[in-house]
């Protein structure tokens, strides 16, 4: 076939018209093709049809770690969040450049991506490889539609069960005992506020004054706190299913009507009025709380109260935990804790939801009338028959 020449053994090498270059001499491209001249055939024919698009040859010496900066710093950018990049490109400088980098993007095969997944783990957890796994897949993705690559060799790998720590529910009483060893320090308003509203920490540490209703008993999430590079800073949130308004149980509203009088005080003694604009929760100062130093915190608070393993982030599940044992519907518990539907809602919790099937039964037998059994075999014969 024109444009496909051997190589060696086992490669052809492709030549592909470019174009015209700005000397008018004509441009031409060359890849390799490991395999039969049928690969090399069927690659050539991908190429012209990528280029009749407007998608660029491949370069035979991009390397991995070319495409997965370029990636990261391109496509990836333009869709996800600040911390989300962040993820990715600590994810790609501590773990796949050092793993893969070095390799060219067209040599890349699935076994070497398994041999790394399978080292990868006698160091870090399933879940952990797992995330690895999600980057490099969407990163070549990427690069088989910008026409580097014919197919993704993460398709053909079977990526590490993301399996981990199950969610930590706590019980009734066990946040009440939790709340008991809290109300002593700092941070047991926004410890009450959590839990009573399943709000996440950074929308929390976000919330002013003017977000909450009191005579409503609302609290609008318009905004949420990220701590970056020892920074903290406020944007808003990354969905619009994440802005919402959350209603608050009437014990919460009056907790935080008698918390406000008290903050009131405190600015009144420092000279500096309470506005409508100041943060809810702060510290002693009046600084926004650390994330990382309220997580701390906390978790010297669990292992106080006998705990273990429970997170901040856990008062989260255990609100939704509570509302679904208390005959919530899953819509109201996905409303409010900004899950993008109700489905993802179930599927995170389907544990608890599951293990209320017997409580339901129990419900439907009482609302049910007995079955009413067969008077005799004549009458038994006339219902098989009929």
């Amino acid at each position: 076939m024109k444009g496909i020449r051997r190589q060696g053994k086992h490669s052809w090498q492709i030549q592909v018209y470019t174009g015209t270059g700005t000397e008018g001499k004509p441009q031409r491209r060359f890849v390799t093709v490991h395999g039969s001249k049928g690969d090399a055939e069927k690659k050539r024919n991908e190429l012209l049809v990528s280029l009749a698009k407007g998608v660029p040859v491949p370069v035979n010496r991009r390397t991995v770690a070319d495409q997965l900066h370029d990636w990261v710093n391109g496509a990836a950018k333009a869709k996800a969040g600040t911390r989300t990049i962040e993820g990715y490109q600590s994810i790609i400088d501590r773990h796949l450049v050092p793993a893969l980098g070095h390799v060219q993007l067209k040599d890349l095969q699935a076994p070497m991506i398994e041999r790394y997944y399978g080292e990868a783990c006698t160091h870090m957890s399933t879940r952990t490889v797992h995330h690895h796994h999600r980057v490099l897949s969407k990163c070549l993705k990427h690069a088989v539609r910008q026409g580097y690559l014919g197919r993704n060799p993460c398709e053909l790998v079977d990526a590490p069960s993301p399996s981990g720590n199950k969610m930590r529910y706590m019980n009734q009483g066990e946040v009440g005992f939790l709340l008991d060893i809290a109300m002593q320090h700092p941070h047991y308003p926004v410890i009450y506020t959590a839990v009573s509203t399943g709000m996440r920490q950074a929308e929390l540490l976000d919330l002013r004054w003017r977000d909450v209703d009191l005579e409503r008993c609302s609290i609008s999430v318009s905004q949420v706190l990220y701590k970056r590079r020892g920074v903290c800073t406020f944007k808003e949130p990354k969905t619009d299913r994440s802005r919402r308004k959350v209603s608050m149980t009437p014990k919460l509203a009056l907790y935080l009507k008698g918390y406000r009088a008290q903050c009131q005080v405190y600015h009144i003694a420092v000279e500096k009025p309470l506005t409508e604009d100041d943060l809810v929760f702060t510290t002693i100062q009046g600084e926004p709380v650390d994330p990382s130093g309220l997580s701390h915190e906390f978790h010297k608070m669990v292992k106080r109260a006998g705990l273990e393993g429970v997170r901040f982030h856990d008062l989260r599940h255990t609100f939704a935990s509570l509302m679904l044992n208390k005959g919530a519907k899953p819509k109201v518990i996905s409303e409010a804790l900004g899950h993008a539907s109700v489905g993802f809602t179930m599927d995170v919790y389907a544990d608890i939801i599951d293990g209320m099937q017997e409580e339901a039964m129990a419900l439907l037998n009482d609302a049910l009338p007995e079955g009413v059994s067969a008077k005799n075999d004549a009458e038994l014969t006339r219902l098989f028959t009929n």
